[in-house]
């Protein structure tokens, strides 16, 4: 009888945890969270300045992640390992990422977050064995606003980062433009850590580049289909919260599909006028999607393109306009899924 009850108990506070994991989850989609990636670059910290920029909603939360690899032999840069995990900004060493969170501070003060004057608190939790493990700040306005710092431990940052994503869930992943591009299909088998993630992310994913960060406005293209206007509806909400001017780029493949190309772009700023956001432009254009959405968008801050839809190993061996415009364009691009 013992032995069934401890069971019994022991179900009910699985059920406990699960509801309360279930809880905390519901409460984190209600927010719009977003998840900058940064790795020490100069240029990595243009998501940061993204991440401030497209969230300046109370309910709104910023992650700001460094990926550092395992460390299974305590090399932990002179890391004093206890005073990490009670107060990681005040740790002292030289620790890769530590250095580069710290700097994000920076950053988000620019971008009008003065995040250090918040109430503050700290967390670590043990990950592969490795001394340092996981370790975030948490930072909460006295409206509500949230930005964390996470060093994150992993056996490589890219599945750091999409790992990450389950913690979360976040409605937008944001990485910098890599050195170099490969071909889709290697993103999942490679190591490219930008391209696996475009390729296998659940989320929407935006590609920063720092040039776009002077410029002004959304490009969001219109497929046609029904999928593609739930990117529109969701894109120009966020372009029209904080201010940015939109248009509306519908292409044709052929001179005579202009017209149904056309149609498509008014019910699209029809659908969007139900809502109370206005489109300042619509343009149709005639050729190859990628190449048009490309140029279309070369100044502005962000292009929009719509995931097709297809499962993530599809999409790495059939490619997608998506990718081909992330890959080609010289502004930023976010692929909504």
């Amino acid at each position: 009888m013992s032995i069934f009850s401890r069971t019994k108990l022991s179900d009910r506070s699985e059920q406990a945890a699960q509801k309360t994991l279930s809880n905390i989850r519901a409460r984190r989609r209600s927010r719009f969270r977003v998840l900058a990636c940064i790795d020490g670059s100069e240029a990595s910290f243009d998501t940061v300045r993204f991440a401030a920029r497209l969230t300046p909603q109370d309910n709104s939360a910023i992650v700001v992640l460094y990926v550092r690899p395992i460390d299974k032999g305590a090399a932990s840069g002179g890391l004093n390992v206890r005073v990490a995990r009670q107060n990681l900004l005040e740790a002292g060493g030289e620790l890769p990422g530590l250095i580069a969170l710290k700097h994000s501070l920076k950053i988000l003060k620019e971008e009008g977050l003065d995040v250090e004057s918040w109430e503050r608190e700290n967390d670590h939790r043990e990950a592969w064995g490795d001394p340092v493990g996981d370790n975030k700040v948490f930072f909460k306005s006295k409206e509500g606003r949230t930005v964390v710092l996470k060093l994150k431990t992993a056996p490589d940052v890219a599945s750091g980062i999409l790992d990450q994503y389950h913690y979360g869930p976040y409605n937008l992943i944001i990485m910098n433009e890599p050195s170099r591009w490969r071909g889709e299909f290697k993103s999942i088998f490679d190591s490219g850590v930008v391209q696996r993630v475009t390729a296998l992310a659940p989320c929407s994913v935006l590609i920063a580049r720092e040039e776009s960060l002077e410029n002004e406005g959304f490009l969001i293209y219109n497929d046609g289909t029904e999928r593609g206007m739930q990117a529109i509806k969701r894109s120009a909400i966020l372009a029209h919260t904080i201010g940015e001017p939109i248009t509306l780029l519908s292409v044709a493949e052929a001179h005579e599909d202009c017209e149904a190309a056309k149609e498509a772009n008014k019910k699209a700023q029809e659908m969007l006028k139900s809502l109370g956001i206005k489109v300042d432009t619509l343009k149709t254009t005639v050729g190859e999607p990628a190449i048009q959405i490309i140029k279309a968008g070369a100044k502005k801050e962000l292009i929009v393109v719509p995931d097709e839809g297809h499962s993530r190993l599809k999409r790495a061996f059939i490619g997608s306009t998506a990718f081909s415009v992330i890959k080609g364009a010289v502004t930023s691009v976010m692929d909504v899924r």
